[in-house]
Protein backbone atom coordinates (compact mmCIF):
# COMPACT_ATOMS: atom_id res chain seq x y z
CA UNK A 1 0.00 0.00 0.00
CA UNK A 2 3.08 2.52 0.47
CA UNK A 3 1.92 3.75 3.66
CA UNK A 4 4.00 6.10 4.99
CA UNK A 5 3.09 7.61 8.76
CA UNK A 6 4.70 10.89 9.90
CA UNK A 7 3.15 11.43 13.32
CA UNK A 8 1.78 8.65 15.30
CA UNK A 9 -0.24 9.10 19.00
CA UNK A 10 -3.08 8.30 20.27
CA UNK A 11 -4.68 11.72 19.70
CA UNK A 12 -3.55 12.50 16.23
CA UNK A 13 -1.51 10.89 13.35
CA UNK A 14 -0.94 11.72 9.99
CA UNK A 15 -0.15 9.39 7.46
CA UNK A 16 0.54 9.27 3.35
CA UNK A 17 -0.08 6.61 0.75
CA UNK A 18 0.63 7.07 -2.88
CA UNK A 19 -2.14 6.77 -5.54
CA UNK A 20 -0.09 4.46 -7.92
CA UNK A 21 -0.89 1.42 -7.13
CA UNK A 22 -4.00 1.53 -5.18
CA UNK A 23 -6.54 2.51 -8.05
CA UNK A 24 -9.90 0.49 -9.09
CA UNK A 25 -10.04 -0.45 -12.65
CA UNK A 26 -11.39 3.01 -13.49
CA UNK A 27 -7.44 4.57 -12.33
CA UNK A 28 -8.52 6.44 -9.29
CA UNK A 29 -8.27 5.38 -5.70
CA UNK A 30 -10.15 2.38 -4.40
CA UNK A 31 -12.30 2.97 -1.67
CA UNK A 32 -10.76 -0.05 -0.15
CA UNK A 33 -7.77 1.60 -0.31
CA UNK A 34 -9.18 4.53 1.79
CA UNK A 35 -10.24 2.60 4.19
CA UNK A 36 -7.27 0.49 4.71
CA UNK A 37 -5.02 4.00 5.46
CA UNK A 38 -7.41 4.89 7.64
CA UNK A 39 -7.88 1.71 9.49
CA UNK A 40 -3.69 1.53 9.80
CA UNK A 41 -4.00 5.21 11.30
CA UNK A 42 -6.92 4.59 13.87
CA UNK A 43 -5.93 1.02 15.02
CA UNK A 44 -2.65 2.16 15.26
CA UNK A 45 -3.54 5.05 17.56
CA UNK A 46 -5.53 2.80 19.53
CA UNK A 47 -2.72 0.55 20.47
CA UNK A 48 -1.08 3.53 21.90
CA UNK A 49 -3.87 4.35 24.36
CA UNK A 50 -3.99 0.90 24.86
CA UNK A 51 -1.08 0.62 26.32
CA UNK A 52 1.32 -2.02 27.96
CA UNK A 53 -0.02 -5.64 28.04
CA UNK A 54 -3.09 -4.60 25.95
CA UNK A 55 -4.30 -4.42 22.82
CA UNK A 56 -7.02 -2.34 20.22
CA UNK A 57 -10.10 -4.99 18.56
CA UNK A 58 -11.38 -3.41 15.83
CA UNK A 59 -15.22 -3.74 16.52
CA UNK A 60 -16.41 -1.02 13.41
CA UNK A 61 -15.58 1.06 10.42
CA UNK A 62 -17.93 3.71 8.63
CA UNK A 63 -16.71 4.84 5.50
CA UNK A 64 -18.16 7.57 3.25
CA UNK A 65 -16.78 8.56 0.32
CA UNK A 66 -16.98 12.00 -1.45
CA UNK A 67 -14.35 12.31 -3.88
CA UNK A 68 -11.57 10.99 -5.52
CA UNK A 69 -8.32 11.20 -7.18
CA UNK A 70 -6.13 9.52 -10.27
CA UNK A 71 -2.63 11.07 -8.91
CA UNK A 72 -0.33 11.96 -6.15
CA UNK A 73 -0.95 11.06 -3.25
CA UNK A 74 -2.83 10.92 -0.34
CA UNK A 75 -3.22 12.05 3.34
CA UNK A 76 -4.69 10.58 5.84
CA UNK A 77 -5.59 12.83 9.79
CA UNK A 78 -6.85 10.96 12.18
CA UNK A 79 -8.43 12.39 15.28
CA UNK A 80 -9.29 10.78 18.44
CA UNK A 81 -12.94 11.44 19.13
CA UNK A 82 -13.30 9.09 22.24
CA UNK A 83 -10.85 7.78 24.36
CA UNK A 84 -11.79 5.48 26.66
CA UNK A 85 -10.74 2.95 29.49
CA UNK A 86 -12.55 0.15 26.92
CA UNK A 87 -13.28 1.66 23.63
CA UNK A 88 -12.27 4.02 21.42
CA UNK A 89 -13.25 6.19 18.62
CA UNK A 90 -11.34 7.93 15.83
CA UNK A 91 -12.09 10.20 12.62
CA UNK A 92 -9.94 9.98 9.49
CA UNK A 93 -10.47 12.70 6.96
CA UNK A 94 -8.54 11.59 3.92
CA UNK A 95 -7.43 14.39 1.31
CA UNK A 96 -5.50 14.80 -1.87
CA UNK A 97 -2.84 17.16 -2.84
CA UNK A 98 -4.97 19.68 -2.86
CA UNK A 99 -6.63 19.60 0.12
CA UNK A 100 -10.08 18.31 -0.86
CA UNK A 101 -12.03 16.10 1.53
CA UNK A 102 -11.99 12.82 -0.57
CA UNK A 103 -13.71 9.98 2.41
CA UNK A 104 -14.09 10.56 5.82
CA UNK A 105 -13.87 7.09 7.83
CA UNK A 106 -14.48 6.63 11.87
CA UNK A 107 -13.39 3.90 13.51
CA UNK A 108 -13.82 2.26 16.77
CA UNK A 109 -11.73 -0.39 18.68
CA UNK A 110 -12.31 -2.35 21.13
CA UNK A 111 -9.25 -2.72 24.52
CA UNK A 112 -8.54 -5.92 25.76
CA UNK A 113 -5.48 -7.37 27.50
CA UNK A 114 -3.50 -8.98 24.96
Amino acid sequence: MGIVFSQLTAEHSVATMPVEGNTQPFGVVHGGAYVVLAESLGSGAANLHAGEGRVAMGIEVNASHTGSTASGTVTGVCTAIKLGRTLTVHEIAISDDAGRRLSTVRITNLLRDA
